[in-house]
Order: structure tokens, then C-alpha cells, then sequence
């Protein structure tokens, strides 16, 4: 037998699946790490501040109601911390997307279909994350309105 007659078998392509891969453990950081780093490098505000100064607008915003003058709000900037989570919050979807899209490509052109699924599922959670993040502050949100609501007597 010479050399030509064996055959040699052909690696499918793993380029697409591994930036998928390495762009989905990126989206996968951004989703996570800013909740836990962000917050210790740019501490919130205490809560006792956050109340008087949204019971403050809430008297404003109820003088201006009663004196029948448009309310006016006052421009607040946001903090070097709310502006990072943000930017994070962006890019952690941007990029789930991304690897998402490179794991479809990795299957459209038949390349290794493990790579494309860790792509896939790396940028699936990362989304999911950040949706998971987002539920818990509209819950916190509403669980908040509530107490502040049910002392005041609306219920």
C-alpha cells in the first residue's frame, strides 16, 4: 500500500465554535462580574439618602400638583457606578447575542457541533442573567411601592 491509498480523516473546522466560545465567556463575566465588583470599587448611595431624597422630590412633585404648575425635575447625574453597570449590562447582552450568532454560523458551516453548543449555552446564560437581574429589581421595585404604599394608607 502506498501513502496515497490511506485515507486521512478530516478534523471538522473549530475557529467559528471557539470565538463563539471565547465571546460567550466575555458575555458571561460582563453578566456577572459588575454586580459583585461594581458595587465594592463605586458604593451606592445609603438607603436613608435615597429616601429623603425621593420623598423630597415626591413633596415637590406634590407642591407643584397642588399650586397646578408643571413639575419640574431637577437634571441628576448619574453615578460613575449606575453609568458602569449599565455599559455592562449592555455588553453582557450585546455580546450573548454575539456568541449566539457564532454558534449558529459554527453549525450553518459544519463545524464541531460541541464548541457551537457551549457558545450557545455561554451566551444564553449570560442574557439570561442579566434578565434574571433586571426580574429581581422590578420585584424589589414593586415590594417597595407596596410597604410604602400600605403605610401611607392606599390599602
Amino acid at each position: 500500500m502506498t501513502a496515497s491509498a490511506t485515507t486521512n480523516p478530516v478534523l471538522p473546522s473549530r475557529r467559528l465554535g471557539v470565538i463563539g466560545s471565547i465571546v460567550g465567556v466575555l458575555a458571561l463575566i460582563a453578566a456577572v462580574l459588575p454586580h459583585w465588583v461594581i458595587p465594592a470599587i463605586y458604593p451606592p448611595p445609603p438607603a436613608d439618602k435615597v429616601i429623603v431624597d425621593t420623598g423630597h422630590r415626591l413633596k415637590d412633585r406634590l407642591i407643584a400638583r397642588v399650586k397646578g404648575v408643571e413639575y419640574q425635575a431637577p437634571p441628576r447625574e448619574k453615578s460613575t457606578g449606575s453609568q458602569l453597570r449599565e455599559t455592562s449590562s449592555i455588553g453582557a447582552i450585546s455580546l450573548g447575542l454575539l456568541a449566539i450568532l457564532f454558534s449558529v454560523l459554527a453549525l450553518v458551516f459544519r463545524e464541531e457541533r460541541l464548541l457551537a453548543g457551549v457558545a450557545a449555552a455561554l451566551g444564553t446564560g449570560a442574557i439570561a442573567i442579566e434578565i434574571s437581574f433586571l426580574a429581581m429589581g422590578v420585584l424589589m421595585l414593586i415590594v417597595i411601592l407596596y410597604v410604602v404604599a400600605n403605610i401611607i394608607g392606599l390599602f
